[in-house]
């Protein structure tokens, strides 16, 4: 007897965003680019330990741990019967259905469904928009308990429903230290479990910090719409069909595909297939080979109305693209503007174009205007955002600043890794300490700071709001430190610039700068590489193990290092050198967490702060944790050595050889 596959939360909401996915779910045969790993993604997202601290605000549960679906679908239903009852991961089945539901609470006839979300809601916030329609933002968590609802009416029709998200409480503050370290995540068999530390109640954990927000309305709404021309309960039909039988959907393609999981480079691909190609070959009848070649959803940040408009006139790849299609030249004389850039990026495929672009003038007087000052400081930090705050007086997602790391080139052009700090003491609250630090380091001289994108800046403006509500004897020091750094915005207008104000390496990237080989991200991560490629200089600085010797370039986690190391004729990722953040876990996994986070706009999270995230959640030795730390202090020197690197490579490269090429003609 074949064992029959349910449509579970998880593939329903695989299946909403596109039906053919549900073929290559669960599908070892294809490569998928998405974090199963639900440790990591723990770790990450910190939605077992909310689960676990909603249980306690919902005490006297009886928890449904059997693993089987008839059999705890049974066990649901022997509950069921009880006049009032509270269960946790309530089991829900009907025919081929199958939902876990974080909480019910059954008083009488009346059920109450709660989804818990490690998400956060603050007053005034909305499922919907100011037009009345579902935000997409919150449409995902929607769609997840109307599913849940949607089964249990159809396993229990005799009862009545209420149904709400609980969420993170981001106007409440913790009145007790050290709450996440009562929740202590491990892995059992295989499977990611909370350990809650024995005697925990929801008294001793002072104010509540989750909040309860009714979703039926939102409901509603959703399941009102068309979903594929079907309606709600038909589509759902259509999905339990698909998911049953694991057949191959006729595939349709649209703008989404561009960021599907199952869209990966054939290098990455080890021997499985593309489920990226087998539905376009399908849908477009083009080979298999025709996808090896940049498409339309790798330029940088063109508008989906536009992608649309490319794919109904079966446009797929860069190569039909004409300029027309980006939009009307703008004015020579200004910086890239976005149109641009992206038509710059088109054009050099077109044209086979390998060498970079740089605008020197514009360089030069962006330098001029700012009043760029040296030595030049490059700095950047690593954050994690908790659900459950670390310390008394802090609210859910309050940012906690554990890391920077700050190099320096001077006046002369050395460079030397001139200062660090970290602070992974479990329980701990680092970011007065950490503000002391970096006032410390960046006060002995006016030097220009730069950042790459705007989290530092984010990070310090936090901060400082931090400082005003404490009782800290420095707190006015240290706010103008952070005041002379940053700029400050209320309400999308700017309310205060400081006169050393950071300068954001990203920006000069996005309007200055473009390298073919960074594709259409301008992730240093991406940046880093294409550089390394190009740069006569970097070779020259970095191909010797020098860095990090006594007569080389100063390093504080680096001996005899060489960054520039060729494997068949290409620079290999500086990032890849370093020994993985895990020694016990799959490097890959780890890299899957970088590109979630690798974003242009996206410079907290990844790998450093799952690895903080580690040491605050789980059990482990100090041995264990000396590890993470060296670990942890070697890839932060190497976030701002690329912005040394690439600052070098403007600088010393380009903008010198132009500087000798305009002596040489005026000659």
């Amino acid at each position: 007897m074949t064992k029959p596959r349910f449509l579970t939360k998880s593939r329903f909401k695989t299946g909403l965003e596109c039906p053919t996915k549900l073929h290559y779910l669960d599908n070892d045969q294809y490569a998928s680019d998405k974090l199963d790993d639900k440790f990591l993604k723990a770790l990450a997202d910190g939605g077992f330990q909310v689960g676990e601290l909603a249980k306690i605000y919902y005490p006297n549960g009886t928890e449904i741990q059997e693993r089987d679906h008839q059999k705890a679908a049974n066990q649901t239903r022997e509950l069921l019967k009880q006049e009032n009852v509270t269960i946790y991961e309530a089991s829900l089945l009907h025919e081929n259905l199958f939902v876990k539901v974080d909480i019910l609470v059954k008083r009488g006839n009346a059920v109450r469904l709660l989804e818990v979300k490690a998400k956060s809601w603050r007053e005034g916030d909305s499922f919907m928009t100011k037009k009345g329609a579902l935000s997409s933002e919150w449409e995902p968590y929607i769609a997840d308990i109307a599913f849940q609802r949607h089964v249990a009416k159809k396993a229990y029709p005799e009862f009545k429903y209420a149904c709400s998200l609980y969420l993170a409480d981001k106007d409440k503050s913790a009145t007790v230290a050290g709450i996440h370290q009562r929740f202590f995540l491990s892995q059992k068999d295989g499977r990611t479990a909370v350990e809650v530390i024995e005697g925990t109640t929801k008294e001793m954990l002072g104010e509540i910090l989750l909040r309860e927000v009714p979703a039926d309305n939102a409901i509603e709404l959703f399941i009102e719409q068309e979903f594929d021309g079907k309606s709600f309960e038909e589509h759902i039909g259509v999905l339990s069909r698909l998911a049953h039988d694991r057949t191959f959907s006729s595939a349709s393609v649209n703008r989404g595909c561009g960021g599907c999981e199952y869209r990966v480079a054939a290098e990455d691909l080890k021997g499985k297939m593309s489920g990226f190609v087998k539905c376009w070959t399908h849908a477009t009848s083009l080979s298999s080979e025709s996808f090896n070649q940049p498409m339309i959803f790798d330029i940088w940040n063109l508008h989906f109305t536009k992608k649309d408009k490319l794919i109904s006139e079966k446009r797929y790849f860069m190569k039909e693209i004409q300029q027309d299609d980006i939009g009307p030249e703008e004015d020579d004389s200004l910086e890239l503007s976005a149109k641009q850039r992206q038509w710059l990026q088109v054009d050099s495929i077109q044209k086979g174009v390998e060498k970079s672009y740089f605008d020197i003038e514009h360089f030069n007087e962006r330098a001029r205007t700012e009043r760029w000052k040296a030595p030049y400081h490059f700095i950047d930090f690593e954050t994690l955002t908790a659900a459950i705050p670390f310390h008394k007086g802090l609210r859910p997602y309050e940012t906690i600043a554990f890391q920077f790391s700050h190099h320096i080139v001077d006046r002369n052009g050395d460079v030397r890794h001139e200062a660090e700090y970290i602070n992974v003491e479990p329980g701990s609250f680092p970011n007065f300490e950490f503000v002391r630090a970096l006032m410390a380091t960046l006060s002995k001289d006016n030097g220009t700071v730069f950042r790459y994108a705007a989290h530092e800046n984010t990070v310090l403006n936090h901060i400082r709001r931090q400082l005003l509500e404490s009782n800290e004897a420095d707190k006015d020091d240290l706010v103008r430190f952070i005041e002379t750094l940053t700029v400050r915005k209320e309400n999308n207008k700017i309310v205060h610039e400081g006169d050393r104000k950071m300068v954001d390496m990203l920006e000069l990237v996005k309007r200055l700068y473009y390298s073919p080989l960074m594709g259409g991200s301008n992730s240093i991560k991406r940046v880093l590489p294409s550089i390394l490629a190009e740069s006569e200089i970097l070779k020259g600085l970095y191909g010797k193990p020098i860095y990090g010797t006594k007569n080389g370039i100063e390093s504080r986690n680096f001996k005899n290092k060489a960054w520039l190391v060729e494997q068949n004729g290409k620079i290999l990722d500086p990032y890849k050198s370093l020994d993985p953040m895990f020694k016990d876990m799959d490097p890959q996994l780890l890299e899957k967490i970088e590109r979630i986070f690798s974003d242009d706009e996206i410079k907290e999270g990844g790998a450093a702060s799952t690895a903080y995230a580690r040491m605050q959640f789980t059990r482990m030795n100090d041995l264990e944790r000396d590890e993470i730390k060296k670990a942890l202090l070697r890839y932060c020197e190497l976030d701002t050595l690329a912005m040394v690197m690439i600052w070098q490579f403007w600088t010393q490269e380009l903008v010198a050889n132009a500087k000798k090429s305009a002596i040489k003609d005026a000659r």
